[in-house]
């Protein structure tokens, strides 16, 4: 029974601990200053949003179904079913390819602050 609580107690004090490494800072921290001398600093960054189909599931799934049916009209027996797939696999990766291109062509370019702690 101690074995577990010293387990459970060790547990919570390593996830406390990774979640005080998880800071972030925003654009109210500007300027502050710790006490191992670093501080936050901020920047305007250009971040470009791609608001629609961020995972390219429309271009990965068009482009399968497009290539499954190109490869199906190859070969005969085992072979065209080997065919389909390979067809639907290439399809589904051009397709998600076209799509990234068009969406970093077309994406809206915004400008956040980004703030981060500098150390000395």
């Amino acid at each position: 029974m101690k074995n577990i609580q010293r387990l459970l107690c060790m547990g919570a004090l390593v996830a406390a601990s990774f979640g005080a490494a998880a800071q972030s800072y925003g654009p109210r921290d500007e300027g502050r200053r710790f006490n191992d001398g670093s501080k936050v600093v901020c920047k305007n960054v250009e971040v470009q949003r791609n608001s629609r189909d961020p995972n390219r599931i429309a271009g990965t799934a068009t482009g399968a179904v497009v290539g499954g049916l190109l490869g199906n009209q190859v070969g005969g027996g085992n072979g065209k079913k080997l065919a389909t797939v390979a067809g639907a696999v290439a399809g589904g990766a051009a397709g998600r390819n076209i799509q990234g291109r068009s969406q970093q062509k077309n994406g809206d370019r915004v400008v956040e602050r980004h703030c981060e702690r500098q150390y000395r």
